[in-house]
């Protein structure tokens, strides 16, 4: 069944926003009857049908509430080095689908990709389209942030557990750091943030300030995985070993 957010706080009624319209009725097709999902402010779920139709306007009614417990047991934050491409956006899609929470992306000391101010607000705000796609795709109850910070620097003071993903140790068979942190994160839940470089990796100095910063580093097993995978990669370890365990 399709699934929409909206900003609202729903008690027995809701007038449909323009884009919610318009998916639901143009693209859709939805008539008086139909019914759809609602997360609301809270983020609450409803079952709501739609009850008057008319002049370019819809009204939905609310006809129960649901329990839906999709989300992550934790807040997993997801940096990233800027990278050529959409990798982004494949970032941002498939890890929304995979329970992140939110999402920021960095200039790394080896990206080749830069983006200015006025690039970074509309790289944003289309990321975080692709982030509420992805969620009601996924039937979500939160939509991932996106946002966009200008180094590795600013992230440091991020309150919770906080994870480098460094290539060089996996490659020098390092197999623990990762295991260790899923096991701390499994008997005391709180945010964690996870680093990934762009395609270049992360660079020296970086690596020295996530040491001084707290950072756990380590490898995400034997091979080397590319910018958009390393994310996925972890997002889905995580969520067998709290989730389905």
């Amino acid at each position: 069944m399709q699934r929409y957010f909206t900003n609202q706080e729903i008690k027995t009624e809701y007038k449909l926003d323009a884009t919610t319209y318009h998916h639901a009725v143009v693209v859709l097709r939805m008539k008086v009857g139909s019914q759809f999902e609602l997360v609301d402010a809270k983020q609450t779920v409803y079952l709501m049908e739609l009850s008057e139709l008319a002049n370019k306007e819809a009204k939905a009614k609310v006809i129960s509430k649901l329990d839906s417990q999709v989300e992550l047991p934790l807040a997993i934050s997801i940096a990233c080095g800027l990278s050529k491409g959409d990798k982004a956006e494949w970032i941002v899609q498939k890890g929304t689908e995979l329970g992140a929470s939110e999402f920021i992306f960095f200039k790394g000391d080896y990206s080749v990709a830069k983006w200015d101010q006025k690039k970074a607000k509309k790289k944003v705000d289309r990321l975080q389209k692709i982030a509420q796609g992805a969620a009601e795709q996924s039937h979500r109850t939160k939509i991932p942030t996106v946002r966009y910070v200008e180094s590795l620097k600013e992230l440091t003071t991020f309150e919770g557990a906080k994870f480098l993903a460094y290539e060089e140790a996996a490659k020098q068979g390092e197999t623990k750091a990762l295991v260790k942190l899923t096991r701390e994160l499994r008997t005391k839940a709180q945010p964690l943030l996870a680093v990934f470089g762009p395609e270049g990796g992360i660079s020296p100095a970086e690596v020295t300030l996530a040491k001084q910063a707290g950072f756990v580093l380590g490898g995400l097993g034997p091979r080397i995985l590319r910018a958009e995978t390393a994310p996925l990669y972890l997002l889905a370890s995580l969520s067998y070993a709290l989730e389905l365990e």
